[in-house]
């Protein structure tokens, strides 16, 4: 079973190759691309059910840790290489049909593609990396993917946000290599297995400095506040399938890198209140910008960040309980926040804008948008019965079950959070669903209510409408029934996530085994 570890990343680079050598056969470059995606799709469900025995491990190479590059796949990160690959082929549709209405207008196909399928394999890379230097090249590969992706077309200010962008994730890289670089000098190794018994022996002035740095660099790519500065100008600026795909699941790596860093490299971790602050102020913060917001990408990006501030709340606590929700609510924000971002990619096909003091009358124009926006922003809201409310009601009920005044603080934070995050995206549903052409008193009297946002970015901004491929519909519909099953199934789903986290919370061990790497965790059987 080992011997598929290595293709969730391979066949990627493998298909970027391809795809970038039939450059002109634009047919060719979406089968190969969606051949690939749909391959590590039946991959990473055929690892996730053999991980139930166990962790899965291999050194790249064959060659004895800590010099071999080694891929470690748990339950955790054959979850997330599930899901997102559903999500990057999701996304790939809506692309498909993009480009087959518009041509290489917005996403230039003969770059997209092998662009698109790089991220897939630097997003799969970072899930499995089994050391710190393997997760660092991980990062680097989605940087530079990223980098292409969000700066398709060349537009002016896609190019500005793509600078902005390039310039902070240069800032985490640098921080990032220099803190490995400091962490092999002190204990020898990279090997997140190995660094989880040699770190424990580190003077603890010396883990702080270590720990702090490493989580400098993964809450800047995380968007945890006061780092997040630079996600709501950049990802509103490309085009709708690439904010859609970098929404749902950038941050979420850099989610994972400091759920892997406070779980299994500093599990004794110093930090749980600095974290939970952190959290509380993004959770806050976030949604404070989004209803200050007039176009729907951006009040989308500010709740982005906003609900990157649950998980950081949930794996401060560092219970198993609240382990296994932040897990849940992990896979829950990274379908829903695409599907919303594709919805909103609809609408501006549909309406020529996405501002909500332009765009009005959608749910007698546009009523099947109407209902799979409705279905996404409810959920997103935590309304029940919905995904949402079930990740959130977990996390309260674990952080309740600890019960420290800082704590029930953070559930008032996020229950206020979850109120605005409704309401930011509800006033948006009204104004530019419900609303239909008024007398000029009541549209004087609606621009009255809604003046504070006029002088919001991007508030005024006006595109060419244009026809919606039924493909682009049918995959966003498809995302919206994944966020449904995500409460349908939420008994299955909430019990793998619980033994998830209970598991995160075992410490982690290496048993060498000839020219593999056999990893157990806790009382689990060697891999």
């Amino acid at each position: 079973m080992t011997s598929l570890v290595p293709l969730l990343v391979t066949l990627p680079l493998l298909g970027a190759a391809v795809a970038l050598v039939a450059g002109r056969h634009r047919r060719a470059q979406i089968l190969v691309s969606i051949v690939t995606l749909t391959s590590v799709l039946v991959i990473s469900g055929i690892l996730l059910a053999a991980t139930g025995d166990g962790p899965l491990a291999v050194s790249v190479g064959g060659w004895p840790i800590p010099f071999g590059i080694v891929l470690y796949v748990d339950r955790l990160a054959a979850l997330l290489v599930l899901v997102s690959s559903v999500v990057l082929l999701a996304v790939l549709l809506f692309s498909v049909g993009q480009g087959a209405a518009d041509g290489d207008e917005d996403t230039p196909v003969s770059i997209f593609h092998p662009s698109y399928l790089i991220l897939a394999a630097g997003i799969f890379d970072a899930f499995i990396a089994g050391d710190l230097f393997n997760l660092y090249v991980g990062f680097e590969i989605l940087l530079v993917a990223s980098y292409v992706l969000i700066t398709l077309g060349a537009t002016e200010s896609r190019i500005r946000a793509g600078v902005v962008y390039i310039v902070v994730s240069l800032v985490s890289s640098i921080l990032f290599l220099a803190a490995i670089a400091m962490i092999y000098g002190a204990v020898g190794t990279v090997n997140m297995a190995q660094l989880a018994e040699r770190v424990a022996a580190l003077p603890q002035n010396v883990q702080l400095v270590l720990h702090l740095m490493l989580l400098l660099a993964f809450a800047i790519k995380a968007a945890v506040f006061p780092l997040s500065f630079w996600l709501p100008d950049s990802y509103p600026t490309a085009p709708a399938p690439v904010t859609a795909v970098f929404a749902g699941l950038l941050t979420k790596v850099g989610v994972y890198a400091i759920i892997r860093l406070e779980t299994q490299i500093f599990p004794d971790s110093s930090v749980n209140t600095l974290l939970l602050v952190v959290g509380g102020l993004t959770l806050i913060v976030g949604v404070l910008g989004a209803l200050a917001q007039a176009e729907l990408k951006r009040i989308l990006s500010f709740t982005l960040v906003s609900h990157v501030g649950y998980m950081i709340f949930g794996l401060a606590i560092a219970t198993p309980a609240a382990m296994g929700a932040t897990i849940y609510y992990m896979v829950h924000h990274i379908v829903v926040q695409t599907t919303l971002f594709l919805v909103v990619g609809l609408i501006e096909r549909r309406a020529g804008s996405t501002s909500i003091l332009r765009v009005r009358g959608l749910m007698r124009a546009a009523p099947v948008i109407a209902v799979l926006y409705l279905i996404a922003a409810l959920n997103l809201g935590g309304i029940p019965p919905f995904s949402g409310f079930l990740g959130k009601f977990a996390l309260f009920d674990a952080a309740a079950q600890v019960g420290t005044p800082l704590l029930i603080a953070l559930i008032v934070a996020g229950i206020i959070t979850s109120l605005l995050t409704l309401y930011a995206l509800m006033r948006a549903w009204n104004l530019s669903f419900w609303r239909e052409e008024e007398s000029d008193q009541a549209e004087s009297e609606t621009e009255a209510r809604i003046a504070y946002l006029g002088d919001a970015p991007a508030a005024t901004v006006q595109t060419r409408r244009r026809v919606i491929p039924r493909v682009m519909t049918a995959a966003t519909a498809g995302m919206v029934v994944a966020t449904v099953a995500l409460t349908v199934f939420a008994g299955p789903i909430f019990a793998l996530c619980d033994e998830i986290g209970a598991s995160l919370l075992q410490p982690v061990h290496l048993v060498q085994l000839d020219d593999t790497v056999g990893v157990t965790n806790g009382e689990g059987s060697p891999g």
